[in-house]
């Protein structure tokens, strides 16, 4: 066996994949809230479906999302099986009597968090990135030349109240998952230290408040514009 698969298959590998695909994931986030924020500009969506074609179209953003799909999958699969890991190795005394203490909430609750987030990721996948590679999409002019509407197909979605409270909510546990899972993985990798964890951790909450709720700000916005 050689080491990369020794080390993957310890439990120090699977942290420390985690670990990098969640901050990849972070990473990707801020990529994608910045795509998604043309939504709110005044121009009839032209600038994001501009920005949609260009995705659509660049060979090394394709590149990308392949590879950004299959750090999903990666984090998912070691996040089961380090929980699974855990629930065997724990002691259930200890962990009656000291998880309360020693732990957040968010922290005691990844499983579920990521579960939720797991099940909207899905259902968002199916209403715009499937309906945008496989369904039949109106086009609309910019500038002369023909444009998928990708715009007209997020508004028709964020115009629907029931579909808003679930991004909503859905961002909510997102925060969660976020307030506990930007600090661990700096943690894991080691570049936790006296003087910068801190820091470190006052970002992180920054990080999981603030990008979710500008993600749930897209949909409410859109929302009320789609009332007047």
């Amino acid at each position: 066996m050689s080491w990369v698969s020794k080390t993957l298959s310890s439990t120090l590998g699977r942290k420390l994949l985690m670990a990098l695909t969640g901050l990849f994931l972070i990473l990707f986030l801020v990529v994608h809230l910045a795509g998604n924020l043309q939504l709110l500009l005044p121009d009839g969506g032209d600038s994001f479906n501009v920005y949609a074609h260009t995705m659509a179209n660049n060979p090394f953003i394709k590149v990308v999302s392949i590879g950004n799909f299959a750090f999903i999958l990666l984090h998912v699969i070691y996040s089961i099986v380090l929980t699974q890991h855990n629930k065997k190795s724990r002691p259930v005394a200890y962990a009656m009597s000291n998880e309360g203490k020693s732990s957040t909430w968010a922290s005691r609750n990844m499983g579920i968090l990521g579960t939720v987030i797991l099940i909207f990721l899905v259902v968002h996948l199916k209403g715009f990135w499937y309906e945008a590679k496989f369904g039949t999409l109106p086009t609309t002019m910019i500038d002369g030349e023909s444009f998928s509407d990708i715009y007209a197909i997020v508004a028709a979605a964020y115009a629907n109240i029931w579909y808003v409270l679930i991004y909503v909510v859905s961002m909510g546990f997102l925060a969660f998952h976020l307030s506990h899972g930007f600090a661990s993985a700096f943690q894991t990798l080691g570049l936790n230290h006296v003087k910068y964890s801190p820091l470190i951790q006052k970002v992180g909450a920054g990080f999981s408040i603030l990008i979710p709720a500008l993600f749930a700000l897209i949909p409410i916005v859109m929302y009320i514009q789609s009332l007047s």
